[in-house]
């Protein structure tokens, strides 16, 4: 079976901007404070800051920095057959035929299946702060499961 929209992908916008620049910038500042670590570790002097110290503050940085570009990691794919949905943490591999609706309610930060069994499976890849481009995704995504819940 074929639709219109044979195969639809969508990853949140506004997120990987945040998520991209606020990661540079935390390794920036980790860099610029390993570059401020000299003299002394202690109140007795015991202990120097060394430039393996300021390695580890650096590497510090660009492990915060990765935790924060998880952020960009949502995506959602779907076609005629089924759903993927890659959140933050974890994912989903769904069939239509176990998704009763395709939800985006007012107010909520992200869309959202509602299963047969009751349960809500979130889409972080379509976010309300992307507004139209969610709402978009949101009706393609409808538009699928409509065409395969009728076949």
């Amino acid at each position: 079976m074929s639709t219109l929209f044979s195969v639809v992908e969508y990853r949140p916008k506004k997120i990987r901007w945040v998520a991209g620049s606020t990661a540079a910038g935390v390794v920036v500042l980790f860099t610029a404070i390993s570059f401020g670590l000299h003299g002394s570790a202690g109140f007795d002097n015991s202990g120097k800051f060394e430039r393996g110290d300021q390695t580890a503050m650096i590497g510090l940085g660009i492990l915060i920095a990765l935790g924060i570009l998880a952020f960009c990691r949502p995506r959602v794919t779907a076609d005629d057959d089924h759903i993927k949905i890659r959140n933050v943490v974890g994912g989903y591999d769904l069939p239509w035929s176990v998704v009763r609706a395709v939800r985006f309610d007012r107010n909520s930060p992200w869309a959202q299946l509602e299963l047969t069994n009751d349960e809500q499976v979130s889409i972080h890849a379509l976010q309300a702060a992307d507004k139209d481009y969610a709402v978009d995704g949101v009706r393609a995504l409808r538009a699928l499961h409509s065409s395969a819940v009728k076949a």
